[in-house]
């Protein structure tokens, strides 16, 4: 069993706990247990077990991460994938600086300093889960994916305790929609076995039958591993085949999953707070926002969606917004 300790040197200021609470549909929190969060992450196909912390209070400080696996895996190779995750080589004093040029945004910081991207390690994962967040809670969609993952991800066993991946779009795909009485009277029955879990039992909803025809896509039609070498405006095109996907939740997935920054999403919520900040309240719909966002962030279009939202919850912004 390989076991070690490792040292990371973030970029600039990271709040691990902002960062992995903060609600992005790349994925759930990662557990948190003894003073550490920790996940199953998949390192060149190989399982690992991370459990990572940083001192209290000390944004700018090394984080600690442990390691498990019965594959000997390289240092550099463990380093890169919790790099690429929390975005940790991403210069976040130059978004700052960004940021401290405007006077509507530079309040932003100090409401989120050290808030990172937390991208998906599997961006099926991240299509799924944003597809499942749509007009609904992070609670509940969280708790969703968490059920899909222990019902149909593979099993993995550590000394820190049991993790699951996310289940493959061939696996997604072929799992019921409804329950046992609901396949009876649709005359659409099996053996009965076969309907013992049912994607309908995680809490989705309507959204039930979109992930089902996402996966079959994602597995059949669609090469999401080649959705990160597209450029922008041809693989948010392509994101808007699936189902369930409109403009908001195709910039999700392209920024959560695959860390495009200029996509700027945009629900009903980010486009009062564009429009409070930028067009004297008058309210803007949800389309001229999001170009709004992209021409006037550019490159930083993803992580100022992120700012303004966490900023808007936490500064009372938000909850002026909801009286009006």
């Amino acid at each position: 069993m390989m076991q070690k300790t490792l040292r990371i040197h973030p970029n600039g200021p990271f709040d691990l706990k902002l960062t992995i609470q903060s609600g992005q549909t790349s994925q759930p929190p990662w557990k948190f247990v003894n003073g550490e969060f920790q996940e199953l992450l998949m390192i060149q196909g190989k399982p690992c077990f991370i459990g990572i912390h940083q001192k209290p209070d000390d944004l700018d400080g090394p984080l600690t991460l442990r390691a498990e696996s019965k594959y000997e895996i390289e240092d550099d190779e463990i380093r890169s994938k919790v790099c690429e995750i929390f975005d940790l080589e991403h210069d976040l004093m130059e978004l700052y600086s960004f940021l401290e040029s405007s006077e509507k945004l530079q309040p932003t910081i100090g409401f989120c300093r050290g808030l990172r991207l937390f991208k998906a390690q599997d961006p099926f994962e991240c299509i799924i889960s944003s597809i499942c967040s749509a007009n609904n809670s992070i609670a509940r969609w969280n708790k969703s994916i968490l059920q899909i993952k222990e019902k149909w991800g593979d099993e993995f066993d550590f000394a820190s305790g049991e993790f699951h991946s996310f289940p493959s779009p061939e696996t997604l795909m072929k799992v019921p929609e409804h329950d046992i009485e609901e396949m009876e009277l649709c005359g659409c029955i099996g053996e009965p076995s076969d309907y013992k879990e049912n994607l309908k039992s995680c809490g989705v909803g309507y959204r039930c039958s979109y992930m089902k025809e996402a996966a079959r896509m994602a597995h059949e039609e669609i090469d999401i591993t080649k959705l990160g070498d597209m450029d922008y405006d041809n693989a948010f095109n392509e994101v808007l085949k699936f189902p369930g996907v409109g403009p908001k939740v195709a910039d999700c997935i392209l920024f959560y999953g695959y860390g495009m920054g200029q996509a700027f999403p945009v629900d009903v919520w980010i486009g009062r707070i564009i429009s409070a900040l930028y067009f004297k309240r008058e309210e803007i719909k949800p389309p001229k926002a999001r170009t709004f966002g992209m021409e006037e962030f550019g490159e930083h279009a993803g992580y100022v969606q992120l700012y303004l939202f966490h900023y808007a919850r936490k500064s009372g912004l938000l909850e002026s917004l909801k009286k009006k």
